[in-house]
Formats: C-alpha cells, sequence, structure tokens
C-alpha cells in the first residue's frame, strides 16, 4: 500500500458505484486529457482521450525542448480538457475525481498539468489524485481489457525501462531496471546520428524493414549477469559511431535492422529471466484457450506497456519468450501505449476507489520511482536533489 505523502489523505473506499475521473497528462510533450469510468467490478470505459502531440514544435531541434514543453502545456491545457469533456458528454458535476500526473517527467511540464487539477479539484470541490506517471503505464493495459492482478510487466519507453511485479494499484516490486540509458531513448539516440529527425523510434523502426539485421555485430550488455537489469549505453555508442560512417541507403537501413534487434533481443533475454523467477513463485498454469472477451484471470501473464510497445519488432520478440515460458501475452491498445491521460485517468480511479487521494500541496516531481524502497536501498544511480531514479 501506497503510504508516501502524496497520499496523505485517505478518504473512504468508494466500492459500490462507478467512478468517473477526469485525468490530466503533461510530462512530456503530450498535451492529455481523458474521462475514464471504472466500475466497481474494475472494467474501465474511455469515454474521451484527447491528445495534443508536440512533434512539429520540437523537430527542428531533433528532440524534447524542456521550455518549449511547458509552453505549449500551459497554451493548450485549457482547450484540450474542455474538449475532452465536450467528448465524454458530461459536466464538471459527473465527475468524481480529478487526477493529474504528478511526476516523473520534464518538471515544467508535469507542474502545468498538476496546478490546472489542483484548480479543477478547488472549484469544483472534487477529490485530486496526483498519479505517478509510470504507474498509468502500469495500469494501462487495463483500459483494453479488464485484467487481474498480479502480472509481470515491462514498462520500456523512451525514459524508462523496469521490469515489475505488479501485484495492484500502489503495490509494485521492482525486478530489474535499466543502469543507465532507456530503450527508447537509444531508438531516437540513433535515430537521429542515422539523420531520421524526431520522433527518431518510428523513423528507424520504418528503415528497418528494408535492412538486414545480421551485418552489423552490435555489443551486447551485460553478458553473462543473472539479474534483470539493462543497459543500452554501450549499444547506443556503438551504433552512433556506426551511423557516422554509413555512406549509402542500404548501410543505413541494415544498422537500423540490427539495432532493432539488438534492443528486442535485450528486452526478451531480462524478460525470460525475469518471468522464470516469477513461475518458480508463484506456478501458475495458463489457460491455453479462453473466449476473446473473457477476463484474463489466474494465470501467468505478462504485460507490456509504454511506447516501445509499439514496435511490431520488439512485440512479437516478447510474444514469443512469453510463449515459451506459458504466459499470457498482453500490451495495450496502440493509443495507450505512449503517453496518454486515459491511463492516469484509470490510476486514479483505482486510487480513488481505494479511498486514496492528495492533499491540495501534492508537489510535482522530476524523478518518482514505482518501487521506492527498492530504488532508495539498492539505487542504480546516486540520489540526487531530485531524488532516486528508477
Amino acid at each position: 500500500m501506497d503510504r508516501s505523502a502524496d497520499y496523505s489523505s485517505q478518504g473512504s473506499p468508494a466500492t459500490a458505484r462507478d467512478l468517473t475521473v477526469l485525468g490530466l497528462e503533461t510530462s512530456c510533450d503530450e498535451t492529455a486529457a481523458s474521462v475514464v469510468r471504472l466500475t466497481p467490478g474494475g472494467a474501465a470505459t474511455v469515454l474521451s482521450s484527447v491528445v495534443h502531440s508536440q512533434i512539429d514544435d520540437h523537430a527542428a531541434y531533433g528532440g524534447v525542448v524542456p521550455e518549449i514543453a511547458a509552453r505549449s502545456h500551459v497554451e493548450m491545457i485549457a482547450g484540450v480538457t474542455a474538449r475532452a469533456m465536450a467528448e465524454a458528454g458530461i459536466g464538471y458535476d459527473g465527475l468524481d475525481g480529478v487526477a493529474a500526473t504528478a511526476g516523473p517527467g520534464l518538471v515544467g511540464g508535469v507542474m502545468v498539468g498538476l496546478s490546472f487539477g489542483k484548480a479543477v479539484a478547488l472549484a469544483r470541490g472534487l477529490p485530486l489524485v496526483a498519479v505517478n506517471h509510470l504507474e498509468g503505464h502500469a495500469v494501462s493495459a487495463r483500459l483494453g481489457r479488464p485484467v487481474d492482478y498480479p502480472f509481470l510487466l515491462l514498462l520500456v519507453s523512451g525514459g524508462h525501462c523496469q521490469l515489475l511485479e505488479v501485484r495492484g494499484i500502489g503495490d509494485m516490486t521492482r525486478l530489474g531496471t535499466t543502469i543507465d540509458d532507456a530503450a527508447g531513448e537509444a531508438f531516437d539516440k540513433i535515430a537521429k546520428a542515422l539523420g531520421l529527425g524526431y520522433p527518431g523510434g518510428p523513423a528507424l523502426e520504418r528503415l528497418a524493414e528494408t535492412g538486414d539485421a545480421s551485418r552489423f555485430d552490435l555489443p551486447r550488455a551485460l553478458a553473462g549477469r543473472k539479474d534483470c537489469d539493462f543497459s543500452f549505453s554501450g549499444l547506443k555508442t556503438a551504433a552512433s559511431r556506426l551511423a557516422h560512417a554509413c555512406e549509402t541507403d542500404r548501410d543505413r537501413a541494415d544498422l537500423a535492422a540490427a539495432v532493432q534487434d539488438a534492443i528486442a533481443r535485450q528486452l526478451s533475454d531480462r524478460s525470460d529471466r525475469a518471468m522464470k523467477a516469477w513461475a518458480e513463485r508463484h506456478g501458475r498454469p495458463l489457460k491455453q484457450s479462453r473466449p476473446a472477451d473473457e477476463t484474463i484471470g489466474k494465470q501467468r501473464l505478462f504485460v507490456v506497456a509504454g511506447g516501445v510497445a509499439a514496435n511490431r519488432t520488439v512485440r512479437a520478440t516478447l510474444e514469443a519468450v512469453a510463449a515459451r515460458n506459458g504466459f499470457a501475452f498482453l500490451a495495450p491498445p496502440m493509443a495507450y501505449c505512449t503517453d496518454n491521460a486515459a491511463m492516469i485517468a484509470l490510476a486514479g480511479a483505482e486510487r480513488l476507489r481505494k479511498g486514496w487521494t492528495s492533499d491540495i500541496d501534492a508537489v510535482a516531481r522530476p524523478r518518482w520511482p514505482l518501487d521506492e524502497a527498492s530504488a532508495l536501498a539498492d539505487p542504480t544511480h546516486r540520489p540526487g536533489r531530485k531524488g532516486a531514479k528508477s
């Protein structure tokens, strides 16, 4: 159970009725708002999901510029929220709460969405839930269909790469994390070195479709280690150097394919270790047949969430390793793999269901590990003034 200061106000659990929550997401370069309804049985319905992308604002710089992102959030948050409420077909009096990302992320952007959420909560007399952006990704698969806890989660995005055991909202244990760069960051930085522009990950995936992944021999990080940690900095450095030596489109396509294959291989290798450890602890059998609309219940379940989960090669590789280990594979619908507010609304609704709300002075956090105890006890990076990382 989450006992942090961010949830010091413990209300009464709301267990016997539907909960309708407005979610706000501004942690990076998308301004997003969504309204989600959660039933007592745990089924989530997305009533609206509006995302304003800043890709055009940052394309000239080859990556996200925090100051530009924050200013855009200020300009767009009110309009995006109004559109989400209109598309949901409800007024503010139809809401049971407001959930806003409070971190981790670019703190200037996080402050915009959190402040707007506080204003709505104060003006309408609604409870506020400050949501960990990563917890939003962790529950995002539940936006597509009901999913029972616990499950094994690979959270893989531009800024994060972690394996976690998810036993429920606010109850997650870190099994492995990146000790340097995230997989999505490696995709984007190597794509930039190849001259593919921004956003780099999807562009590299398209280029890799015509490439030969076997042509380049890229380094394999942490070979021989028995834990579930990741490392992509060596791959990023080696591939970036090779990118500058590429002379033809064929060279670039082959390198893109090799990079994609190397990242998928490392993700599947560490996930394989985590699945074997999970199976030893839980021993849950896989149900080989079930109706397509049946809740995924008491079985081994492997969930992949985050923007990199949209990469088809990565997804296919992870599906294969899940099948070998007797796990059902589940990823969120494509619309909820990348940053969105529906996942924030759902995480907020699940917390509100338990009576966990936030004080109005909840702070924006540039760093906020899902498993803060593990991050502090066994840090991959020395905690600084921004707090523990990963």
